[in-house]
């Protein structure tokens, strides 16, 4: 079973010598309350590093349990485990000792055996539970990307240490095309961009076109807006459309892009909208910017021809998160093109 790392933590095989870190945690109340086992005696500890081992040394393995252990102190801190379901789904999760709980650790794990389902095994879905009232739990899913699918009532028999008669239990699942859409998003966002305020603009005309800037809207670090240009893109006096430019690179801007256009319907057909996309580039370029992302509705076949008319590449048809306000706006889909403007 291969051994994973991560910034803090290495994910290793469990060894006899575990027990006593554990049994610390797995004989504790408060860190088992929404678990269906325990709290255990050293009994049941002992039985889980046993079938722990053992399903480390299957070949094939089908259920990796690892052990996961700081980096700086060699302290076993908690435990991970991917259980293949079938040969293309597997479903994940974690335990932490309290005595590391809200330090980030937990989603060190769900990140590591994440990218060790869907780029070493490989996997289609990963999918975990936990119950609804395991804040804790759901929160590292949200962070590490997975997707809330649903909540079952009243799913489990009576919670550990509680008074309740049942618990709901919470699915969160992530697919590869979505795990492959959060590394892109990281790789955007790490690109270079310098922006120390607005410049001043050149003359932005073509001898067909010429944009007029009719806005300068400021960043706001708080609600995660980079700051942009607008423009009206005129032909002969006439105002015929508009066209923005935005100045950074965001998650939502993976989605959003950082062009947009819309040319009056009058106009359309005549590639006003990719004469008005170059006549921005020495804007984005001037702010350290080597690459564009233009994203279309992925029904918009007209949209689609200027971006592949000006030579950018499409990404995929990316299925939109639900927070996304296009989501909101009964658009599932959107294309995601890439234009390399270096």
């Amino acid at each position: 079973m291969k051994t994973l790392e991560t910034e803090r933590l290495i994910l290793r095989k469990f060894t006899e010598d575990d027990f006593a870190a554990v049994h610390s945690y797995a004989s504790c109340a408060e860190n088992v309350v929404y678990m269906v086992w325990g709290p255990n005696n050293e009994e049941q500890t002992r039985a889980f590093i046993n079938m722990a081992i053992t399903k480390a040394n299957e070949n094939p393995c089908t259920n990796y349990q690892f052990a996961a252990v700081l980096k700086n102190t060699d302290m076993l801190i908690g435990a991970c485990n991917l259980a293949r379901i079938r040969s293309d789904e597997a479903e994940i999760g974690w335990i932490l000792h309290r005595d590391y709980w809200k330090q980030g650790y937990g989603t060190e794990m769900g990140k590591a055996i994440l990218g060790f389902g869907f780029e070493e095994l490989p996997l289609r879905r990963v999918f975990a539970f936990c119950d609804d009232e395991n804040i804790g739990s759901y929160r590292v899913m949200e962070k590490i990307g997975m997707r809330r699918e649903g909540l079952f009532y009243e799913d489990h028999s009576p919670k550990k240490l509680t008074s309740e008669k049942y618990g709901d239990k919470l699915l969160y699942a992530m697919l590869k095309d979505e795990w492959d859409i959060q590394k892109e998003i990281a790789y955007y966002n790490a690109l270079p961009v310098k922006f120390d305020g607005f410049i001043d603009l050149p003359e932005m005309s073509d001898g067909v076109i010429y944009l007029v800037c009719t806005d300068k809207k400021p960043g706001d670090s708080e609600k995660k807006l980079v700051p942009g240009y607008g423009f009206a893109v005129c032909k002969g006096g006439e105002k015929i459309g508009g066209i923005s430019l935005r100045i950074g690179y965001t998650d939502n801007l993976y989605y959003g892009g950082q062009i947009g256009y819309d040319i009056d319907e009058k106009h359309r057909g005549n590639g006003y909208a990719g004469r008005a996309c170059r006549l921005v580039l020495p804007v984005a370029k001037a702010h350290g910017m080597t690459i564009l992302l233009i994203t279309n509705n992925y029904t918009n076949t007209a949209s689609r021809r200027v971006c592949e008319k000006l030579g950018a590449r499409l990404i995929r048809a990316a299925r939109l998160p639900e927070w996304n306000d296009l989501y909101k706006k009964e658009q599932p889909y959107q294309n995601i093109f890439k234009w390399s403007v270096e």
